[in-house]
């Protein structure tokens, strides 16, 4: 345990030294509530700890930075990811957790990957990252923060669903293209909803 501790404070510190102010209290708040959720929901408390401390690792950089360490590093990344590079630092993050913080866990690895966009049939650590980033107690912007906040604690797939489709909603009337990848996780969230509701209102 202090071994695992110790290394989440270094973790911290090199954090501090390299984000800015806000993001670092972000990053740790969300970790506080992947934490929170893991004990809600039965998932591993080490690897919800580090997967919320380090989700934001990579955006240290504008969003143009970021695309140029994306091509020098190799990290695969689609066409549709550079037309919505706000999503960018989602790759960058995992490589950095993979590669400078030393992360080997693929679960981790992969909720920091899908932060941003989600995916369809997310595992319980990738959900966990997704919804603890929107409903961290610093975030105030998002609608229906309240909502969100305590459906988290009843259904982590009905946020999902509640989550994506005011994310969706925003970001329609936004200029910038929307990453197809959470149009398909809304979609795949959006078909649990209604089989669930579909199945409530036939008993």
């Amino acid at each position: 345990m202090t071994e695992e501790y110790n290394l989440v404070l270094s973790y911290r510190k090199h954090l501090e030294m390299k984000l800015d102010p806000m993001r670092y209290e972000h990053s740790l708040s969300v970790s506080y509530t992947c934490m929170n959720l893991a004990m809600r929901y039965g998932c591993d408390l080490k690897n919800a700890e580090l997967a919320g401390l380090l989700h934001d690792c990579g955006k240290r950089y504008s969003d143009e930075i970021i695309l140029k360490k994306c091509i020098k590093h190799k990290i695969p990344f689609t066409q549709e990811e550079q037309e919505a590079p706000a999503v960018l630092h989602a790759n960058y993050g995992a490589w950095l957790a993979e590669h400078k913080y030393g992360i080997q866990d693929p679960e981790i690895l992969s909720a920091i990957l899908y932060h941003t966009t989600g995916k369809p049939a997310m595992t319980l650590l990738e959900k966990i990252v997704f919804i603890a980033d929107y409903i961290e107690p610093r975030r105030y912007k998002a609608q229906n923060l309240p909502e969100a906040r305590a459906l988290a604690y009843q259904d982590l797939d009905e946020t999902m669903y509640f989550i994506l489709k005011g994310t969706l909603a925003y970001l329609g009337k936004k200029p910038e293209k929307i990453d197809p990848m959470t149009e398909k996780a809304y979609e795949y969230y959006e078909k649990l909803h209604n089989e669930r509701f579909s199945e409530t209102t036939f008993k």
